[in-house]
């Protein structure tokens, strides 16, 4: 190993061996993010496909409400029975779900979260007297005594959320609203009505993640876009009739076919789901719902002719909007290295999406896979276990190692583990390569000549050997100063 010195005792190497499962359900996340959720759905049957994989990841993220709206492909009309149809499939396999995990709300909880929004498009729906029960929830959530952010994830219109502001506005004193409106948190897939534009002037300090203009500008688009020269089997039709529609109980057969686009809302809440990679708190450091950089985008960035149907209007301040990322799908071997990035390299906004496509996609087909089996019939992720913290400082010209040899499988498998440089993300955006194969628990890397403190993200996937196989992560950030300052 090129005398790499591996500073781990023997215990820590043996830990990647897990005992056999007790079969007893997992905990669920000590931790979740609230979320209230705005959908158009029926408009278009991808919500109808974001519902179903939401609910396997409900004891995951803390739901707040269930929201029916309009949008501009569905203008005079909301469906609320359309959440409640799901969620009434959802209460014929919660309790198998709850074999293999905790945490899963019953039916009635979620029954209890599904409101009404604004029945009318756009701001012509919003104003005095206009409150909706949607709108209501939202204000009531943001009152309620709780010090975690609210997210809305907004897979439809958004006059809802501007219905909300709007009554705070009104009947709040200013320092109120703005506490109130500090704790919220906006993902919107594009803008689908003209609400998105007067929220974000009209409340230029609100936390909001888009991709503004056509949907061809979009990054949430990255979960159905074909990527060109690379294997996009997990979205094939064909992979969802045999992981999710067919043979995977009720809730896997009430997923629709695409109709236009797999599951373009989906995004709008992956990175919520705790993997150990993406901070919510911070879009630009990635994560499975896509980066995202905090600027103010030009209207000729926006595909301003492209599809969507909504009058774009240029953003007066900076918004958390398209990141480009450079992104090698990894090549599995049959001899040799296991894995190894592939010989093409693919740099688009939609990259920060495209690069974790099939963890993800293998972690909802796992999760349908619950729906029907036991727990020892089944494959649940592996936790990820870093043999140092997850903040360390270098300095310059240090060769520094990385570890995550103490990492673990419930079930028992085999695990594979690969170390990457996510270079776009922090102060320093030129590869820093690591001195051996990057396929292997412990790595070292050596710091690069900087002349003030700089910040670099390090990633390490584990992914067990199950079927599906499942990827967890840990992000170590690691700040390299210069050699001088460090010896003072």
């Amino acid at each position: 190993m090129r005398g790499l010195t591996i500073w781990f005792t023997m215990s820590a190497l043996v830990a990647t061996a897990a005992p056999a499962a007790t079969h007893a359900p997992l905990p669920a996340p000590a931790s979740k993010q609230r979320m209230i959720v705005l959908s158009d759905i029926e408009a278009d049957p991808d919500d109808s496909q974001s519902f179903i994989r939401l609910f396997l990841y409900a004891n995951q993220i803390d739901l707040e409400g269930l929201v029916a709206t309009t949008s501009i492909h569905m203008k005079t009309s909301i469906h609320p029975a359309s959440i409640r149809r799901i969620v009434d499939t959802y209460a014929l396999v919660q309790p198998n779900l709850a074999r293999h995990e905790g945490g899963f709300p019953t039916a009635d909880r979620l029954r209890g979260l599904i409101r009404e929004g604004q029945p009318g498009y756009g701001m012509a729906a919003v104003g005095t007297g206009k409150d909706t029960p949607g709108s209501r929830l939202i204000v009531d959530a943001l009152e309620r005594s709780d010090p975690r952010p609210l997210w809305i994830s907004v897979w439809g219109g958004v006059n809802t959320l501007a219905q909300a502001l709007h009554t705070i506005r009104e009947t709040r004193s200013p320092d109120e609203a703005e506490r109130l409106i500090g704790k919220l948190r906006v993902y919107t897939i594009s803008d689908q009505d003209d609400g998105g534009a007067w929220i974000r002037k009209t409340f230029p300090r609100l936390f909001y993640v888009v991709s503004p203009g056509g949907y061809g500008a979009g990054t949430w688009t990255g979960i159905h876009t074909l990527i060109d020269g690379a294997d996009n089997r997990t979205i094939s039709n064909g992979w969802l009739k045999d992981n999710i529609q067919q043979g995977h109980g009720p809730l896997g057969a009430l997923y629709p076919d695409v109709a236009y686009g797999m599951e373009g809302d989906t995004p709008a809440f992956l990175s919520l789901i705790p993997t150990g990679l993406s901070d919510p708190e911070h879009p630009d450091w990635g994560g499975w719902g896509g980066r995202y950089e905090l600027y103010t985008p030009p209207v000729a960035t926006t595909d301003p002719s492209g599809f969507s149907g909504v009058a774009i209007e240029p953003e007066t301040r900076p918004i958390w909007s398209n990141a480009i990322d450079s992104y090698k799908p990894l090549v599995a071997r049959e001899y040799g290295r296991a894995t190894i990035p592939g010989d093409r390299s693919v740099k688009d906004f939609r990259a920060g999406v495209w690069r974790w496509r099939d963890d993800f996609q293998n972690d909802f087909a796992a999760r349908m896979d619950w729906t029907t089996k036991d727990f020892a019939e089944a494959n649940h992720a592996p936790v990820v276990r870093l043999a140092h913290p997850r903040r360390l400082t270098v300095k310059s010209g240090e060769r520094f190692v990385l570890s995550a040899a103490g990492s673990t499988d419930p079930d028992g498998d085999g695990l594979s583990f690969y170390w990457s440089h996510y270079q776009e993300v922090g102060h320093w955006q030129t590869a820093i390569p690591n001195g051996i194969a990057a396929n292997i628990h412990t790595v070292d890397f050596t710091a690069p000549a900087v002349t003030a403190p700089r910040e670099a993200h390090f990633i390490v996937g584990v992914t067990d050997k199950g079927s599906p196989p499942l990827t967890r992560y840990e992000r170590v950030i690691v700040t390299i100063v210069p050699a001088t300052t460090a010896a003072q």
